[in-house]
């Protein structure tokens, strides 16, 4: 059994939608080997990444950077993960007000020093709210079990 952390900042209704929809797309009735778990970033340990198979992170864009909540987890869990975790697929989706460009530089740079491996380019919600985002989110989260389930990651 696969094991897919998703690491998400849900300060929202709409945030915590999407963390949902992640989490649905990833227990898609032909997924049978992957068990999932959402964690907030400021609960997340390194303990928590260190068990994982593939990782999730969700995130609000919060004045062109990532959460402060988000960052706060990588300060705690980088250096403890380091050695470990290179190597594990990663994904990012991102709740913009804005573009998303600031905020996707800095998570990337942080998990390209991990070493960590990005399934596909981040997910990034950008404006006004749209119902779209959650089947968007759905499909990163299937995207990423799959891939775990089938042992291509």
């Amino acid at each position: 059994m696969k094991s897919l952390l998703i690491v998400a900042h849900a300060p929202s209704e709409n945030t915590r939608l999407m963390a949902e929809a992640v989490l649905k797309g990833a227990s898609a009735p032909e997924i049978t080997e992957v068990k999932m778990r959402w964690i907030p970033p400021l609960e997340a340990r390194p303990e928590d990444v260190l068990e994982c198979d593939g990782i999730i992170l969700g995130t609000t864009e919060n004045l062109g950077y990532m959460s402060g909540a988000m960052k706060d987890f990588f300060d705690r869990c980088y250096y403890p993960c380091l050695e470990q975790k290179q190597g594990l697929p990663c994904a990012l989706y991102v709740r913009a007000g804005q573009d998303g460009t600031g905020t996707c530089r800095a998570v990337e740079a942080i998990c390209t020093g991990l070493r960590w491996n990005w399934i596909q380019p981040p997910l990034v919600c950008r404006g006004e709210w749209q119902a779209s985002f959650l089947k968007q989110c759905e499909e990163l989260g299937m995207t990423m079990a799959a891939g775990l389930d089938m042992g291509i990651y």
